[in-house]
């Protein structure tokens, strides 16, 4: 059989990835903080590359690092469960999940059963109640939330990249009022998210336009109701791609083209802290695993304290 690294070495990578500090994850594992940079550089030697980009008070996967730990993290917890069912250790796993009611319909619950089938012991509390951040660490263990960046004092990693599109109804581009141009904009009514508050801004300056006033500017709070109004021809929705792809409606199209690199993401946030907790670990891995689109980048952290 190949010869593998020692399990301590691999357990010290995966702590401090998971938790983006030396110093939290030598507590976790009760060690000091020398002896775990240790087991690190041992790892790091016996895969012959760096890992992690060593920044003050941070460490930070690089793509190497972020590729072995999609790669061994799942076999990581597998075996810690098969240890723990071999000593009669059974908890059931619960996340507290705060999430955004858009996205957990359309990225979220039809990929749930692959978790439920990988870990049937795995539950989750759906919270889609306003201002998950501010609950993290009390009524919720992790939350996807939207936005441009999450507070730094926070683990926050992209879900996703986008772009903001204009988003209306087919039959708004026909007729003799039709919106065909964004000039039209200037005599339309558009629809913009509370939480996303720039997305039109952004929008204009994107495609040159960045003085173009609509002629009235409806907020709302639900991202389901905006695709709806759109739908139903009441206004231009101004939302993220992946919106108008996860709403699967026919009726629904971008309706001049146009594609603007947004300011916007989902982001996975937690308290660095809740790292440590094994619901939290399974369902960040398989949700950058099956569900993520950002691409391979490292993981976002504050600095250790």
């Amino acid at each position: 059989m190949r010869r593998l690294p020692p399990l301590t070495a691999v357990e010290a990578f995966v702590q401090v990835a998971r938790l983006g500090s030396v110093k939290a994850a030598a507590q976790e594992l009760a060690l000091s903080s020398p002896a775990l940079s240790r087991r690190v550089q041992a790892l790091e030697r016996f895969v012959g590359q760096a890992l992690f980009e060593r920044r003050h008070q941070a460490m930070l996967l690089n793509g190497a690092g972020e590729r072995l730990l999609a790669r061994i993290a799942p076999a990581i917890d597998a075996l810690a469960e098969a240890i723990d069912s071999t000593t009669g250790v059974h908890d059931a796993m619960r996340l507290r999940l705060g999430v955004l009611p858009l996205f957990a319909s359309q990225k979220l619950m039809a990929r749930l059963p692959e978790l439920r089938a990988a870990y049937p012991d795995f539950h989750v509390d759906i919270d889609t109640a306003p201002h998950p951040t501010a609950r993290l660490g009390e009524s919720l263990d992790a939350a996807i939330v939207l936005g441009a960046e999450p507070d730094p004092a926070l683990y926050g990693r992209r879900i996703d990249r986008n772009r903001v599109s204009a988003i209306a109804s087919r039959t708004l581009a026909a007729g003799p009022n039709a919106v065909r141009k964004p000039e039209d904009l200037r005599h339309s009514t558009i629809f913009v998210h509370r939480d996303m508050p720039e997305t039109f801004a952004i929008w204009r300056a994107g495609i040159g336009m960045p003085d173009l006033q609509p002629a009235v500017i409806d907020h709302f709070d639900s991202g389901h109701l905006m695709l709806d109004a759109a739908a139903q021809g009441l206004g231009v929705a101004f939302m993220l791609d992946a919106h108008l792809e996860g709403a699967r409606d026919d009726r629904l199209v971008n309706l001049f083209g146009h594609h603007v690199d947004s300011d916007y993401s989902y982001w996975f946030v937690c308290r660095r802290s809740a790292m440590s907790n094994r619901a939290v670990r399974v369902f960040h891995d398989w949700l950058f695993s099956a569900v993520a689109t950002a691409g391979e980048e490292p993981l976002r952290v504050a600095a250790a304290g």
